[in-house]
């Protein structure tokens, strides 16, 4: 949501592995994806956030997916509106809340969607699974665990724009197996979850992330990980690493990409399956976790 907590880390293939440098702030994402298309090379870019609408929501939308559903959300400034109130939340308004109020549910934002119950704001990919909790609907603004605020301000102010303009981007999983998509001159886009990718590398975070103690202490780790991927880390990043990668407010988020730069490169080089669930719903409309294997309890 807000530009001084985006940050990216960025590895390219050498003859030996991946070198990894440290963690940088995003800027300007048309900036950073035109720099990845430099020279042409394929280029494939972990988001961590939502790339994907819950199916009750899709069924009833006439795009044929969700690629589709972002081109034609340019200019419509009422979608990306956060309601204020329940009596302003629709199918052409559907993120909400604007602030905290009394007595607000995700149930009574689920019904004024039209939507059966709470539940139903939820891809699958957001539910809980026997590996890590639950993460946040797409459209839920509210708290901090909310994913709503963060696709508003990346679907309005850079996807949508880019790929109505015919930017050289392909979504995974909505267009095919993350290493088909690669090619020359294209950009992959696929949704990470760092708390996917903490399971994923068999890391343990003992604590909360927001804790640069905790952070510190996962470093080594951190660090024997990269190395089982074949990631060499330039002499910024291991040393982000080993002091947590600092005491301020976006220390956090600087683990965080990390965390999906390791995710992305642990399925592109086959460390982890490129799974997707067999389902016309998650391929078209929802979309799935980069290296998530793992269904949610509830289908």
């Amino acid at each position: 949501m807000r530009p001084e907590k985006r940050w990216a880390c960025l590895a390219e293939r050498d003859a030996t592995g991946w070198r990894a440098a440290a963690p940088r702030p995003v800027g300007d994402p048309f900036a950073l994806a035109g720099a990845l298309l430099e020279g042409g090379a394929p280029a494939a870019l972990g988001l961590d956030m939502p790339l994907g609408l819950p199916r009750a929501y899709a069924a009833g939308r006439s795009e044929g997916g969700f690629p589709e559903f972002l081109r034609a959300r340019v200019g419509d400034a009422r979608f990306f509106d956060v309601a204020a109130s329940l009596h302003a939340v629709g199918p052409h308004a559907p993120f909400y809340p604007a602030r905290g109020l009394r007595g607000m549910t995700r149930a009574s934002h689920a019904a004024a969607l039209g939507l059966a119950g709470a539940a139903a704001l939820e891809r699958w990919c957001d539910r809980a699974t026997a590996t890590r909790p639950a993460g946040a609907p797409p459209f839920w603004t509210l708290g901090a665990n909310q994913s709503g605020k963060a696709a508003i301000a990346a679907w309005r102010d850079w996807l949508a724009p880019a790929l109505a303009a015919g930017a050289p981007y392909a979504l995974w999983p909505f267009e095919g197996d993350l290493r088909a998509l690669l090619a020359p001159g294209r950009l992959v886009l696929a949704e990470v979850y760092p708390a996917e990718a903490l399971r994923l590398l068999g890391l343990r975070l003992g604590g909360s992330k927001r804790d640069p103690e905790a952070r510190r202490r996962l470093g080594p780790a951190l660090l024997a990980a990269m190395d089982a991927l074949s990631v060499t880390p330039e002499p910024g990043l291991r040393d982000a690493a080993l002091n947590g990668f600092g005491a301020d407010a976006a220390g956090e988020d600087r683990l965080d990409c990390v965390l999906g730069l390791l995710n992305l490169l642990a399925v592109l080089d086959g460390a982890a399956p490129d799974f997707v669930p067999d389902d016309p719903w998650v391929r078209r409309w929802e979309g799935w976790v980069l290296g998530q294997t793992a269904l949610p309890h509830r289908l």
